[in-house]
Order: C-alpha cells, then sequence, then structure tokens
C-alpha cells in the first residue's frame, strides 16, 4: 500500500521531481566531483611532472599547508582578507534588512515599486562593468573627484582606487550599492508575510510607526535575518552577502594598494594559474574552505542556542 502511494505521488510530482533531480545532478557533476580534486594539496602533484597523474604522485602531507603558514605574506592575506570581509558584515548585512524597512512604510505604490526595481538591478551587472562604471567616477578625474574639487571640499583629487587606505571603503560602499537591493527582496517578502492584524492591534493600542517595527517586524522576521545570517558568515571569507571578494580584489587591485587588496584568493589565483603551483594553491584554497565550514557550522550552533533558529 505504501508503495502504491509513492508511486502515485511520484507519478503526480513528474515535472518537479524532473527539476529536483536535474538539480542534484548539476550539484553532483560541478560540486562533489570536484572535490577529488582536493587530493592534489597533500600530492607533489606538478602538471609538468610527465608521466605522473594526480593519483600516482607522490604523497606530502602537510607539507604545502605548513608553506603557506610559514609564508612571508601570511599575516597580511590573512588581515586583508578578514578585515574585508568583516567590513562586509558590518555594512552589508544590515543595509537589506533597514531597506526593506523603508519599503514597507512606503505609502506611495508606485515609487515604492520604482525604488524597488532600481535597486535591485544593479545585482544583474557584472563586476568586470563596476568596476569600468567605477573608473569613470572614482578615477582621479572621475566625476566624484570633479564635484568634490568644484565645492572646494578637496584640493586635490582624492585616490579612490589607487590609494591602500581607501581600499576597504571603496570596496564596501560598492558592494552595498550593488547587492543590498536582491537581498532586501527576501526581507521585503518576509514582512508581506506578517499577518496585518498585529499591525491593526498595535494602532489601536497607539504604539508608534518605529515601535510597530520593532516588535512586531523585527521578530516576526527573526528567523529570516538569522538564516541570511548564518549564510552570510558561512561565506565570509568569500565576500559574505555577494561572495564578491576575489573580483573586486582581482579587478581593483594593483601594484599600489597591493597591501590592502591582496586576499588569499587572489594569491590562490596568483600561484595556482600563473605560476602553476596547483598543489600548492590547492592547499591554500582548502584551508580557507574548512574555515568556512567551521564559521557556517559555528554560527548555526550559536543561532540555534541563542534564538532556536538555525539550518538544521
Amino acid at each position: 500500500m505504501k508503495k502504491e502511494n509513492l508511486k502515485r505521488r511520484i507519478k503526480q510530482q513528474r515535472a518537479l521531481q524532473v527539476f529536483v533531480w536535474l538539480g542534484i545532478l548539476y550539484c553532483f557533476i560541478f560540486n562533489i566531483i570536484p572535490m577529488f580534486g582536493l587530493i592534489i594539496g597533500f600530492k607533489d602533484y606538478s602538471i609538468t611532472s610527465g608521466i605522473k597523474g594526480i593519483f600516482t604522485s607522490e604523497w606530502v602531507g602537510l607539507k604545502y599547508f605548513q608553506q603557506f603558514i610559514g609564508n612571508y605574506q601570511f599575516g597580511k592575506l590573512v588581515r586583508n582578507t578578514v578585515v574585508l570581509s568583516l567590513l562586509k558584515l558590518v555594512f552589508t548585512f544590515p543595509a537589506p534588512i533597514l531597506f526593506a524597512l523603508i519599503l514597507n512604510d512606503m505609502k506611495a505604490l508606485g515609487v515604492k515599486k520604482i525604488v524597488q526595481t532600481a535597486s535591485y538591478l544593479p545585482h544583474f551587472i557584472s563586476w568586470v562593468i563596476v568596476s569600468c562604471i567605477a573608473s569613470q567616477f572614482l578615477s582621479q578625474g572621475g566625476v566624484i573627484n570633479s564635484f568634490l574639487m568644484s565645492i572646494g571640499l578637496v584640493k586635490e583629487p582624492v585616490k579612490f582606487l589607487t590609494a591602500p587606505e581607501y581600499f576597504w571603503g571603496t570596496m564596501v560602499t560598492l558592494d552595498v550599492w550593488k547587492e543590498m537591493g536582491w537581498w532586501t527582496i527576501i526581507f521585503l517578502a518576509a514582512i508581506t508575510g506578517i499577518n496585518s492584524d498585529y499591525y491593526e492591534a498595535a494602532q489601536i493600542d497607539g504604539a508608534s510607526r518605529l515601535q510597530r517595527t520593532i516588535y512586531i517586524t523585527l521578530p516576526c522576521i527573526k528567523s529570516t535575518i538569522v538564516v541570511v545570517l548564518i549564510m552570510t558568515l558561512g561565506n565570509l571569507f568569500g565576500g559574505g552577502l555577494s561572495g564578491s571578494n576575489f573580483e573586486q580584489s582581482y579587478l581593483f587591485g594593483n601594484s599600489v594598494n597591493a597591501d590592502t587588496s591582496q586576499i588569499i584568493q587572489t594569491y590562490v589565483f596568483d600561484v595556482g594559474l600563473s605560476k602553476g603551483r596547483y598543489a600548492y594553491a590547492t592547499a591554500v584554497g582548502l584551508i580557507q574552505s574548512v574555515l568556512s565550514v567551521i564559521m557556517i557550522m559555528g554560527s548555526n550552533f550559536a543561532a540555534k542556542k541563542i534564538s532556536g533558529d538555525s539550518l538544521y
């Protein structure tokens, strides 16, 4: 009887089953199978080693992991990666929540739709295009510097794209502009699902708009906030909500601002593809992946203990 019910349900859900299994197949091919390549990080593998392949190369254990930790650039790479990621967490995570609250309180539906549409359109622009736009606006002869000099705020152009001290702030600002509207959709959808009776009852009791936001809206979307926060922490070393640390550092980084722009991902790209040290690059990338797994498991555990909400 159970088998018949199962067959009937599968038959009724044929279309959905096809989509699910295609998704599983995609993850298996592009996410699971490539993980076997991590073995390179523990072997003396070289693409120019002749007949020696991935599985026939000699084991070297933790040799490349120790080399990276002992590298003179280790401290700088970790510092730049962590600081840039933490700055994005501090500024890009609350931004879509605040923006969703503002949009939810807007009464003019036409203006609300225009603002919301305009806010998430930058998400579909690649970082390559963003870098070209930013160079037009933020370069020493760009629009922003011309405006600042014309009103007398600065006497000489600000080196937004070349000075190391401006790199982190510029990247966080661009990240907020590009991704805030996209993540606002999730929080706005959660707010829309709140029962309107709560607001009506609070309004009758004399609660102000701010009080309704603090005591009704935020508690009702708490689970959504926790899930997004866990996802952000899990991808903290990759760029948080946008996962764009590599693109930003690679496109905006140069020899002048290298002290703050070079991160672990760009270092892996450089030593792996440019210099052909695939085993060493794999080991460095694996360190970052392990740290990301620890972050997501730790944040999930902490969220479950503190608020009772978690991914699993």
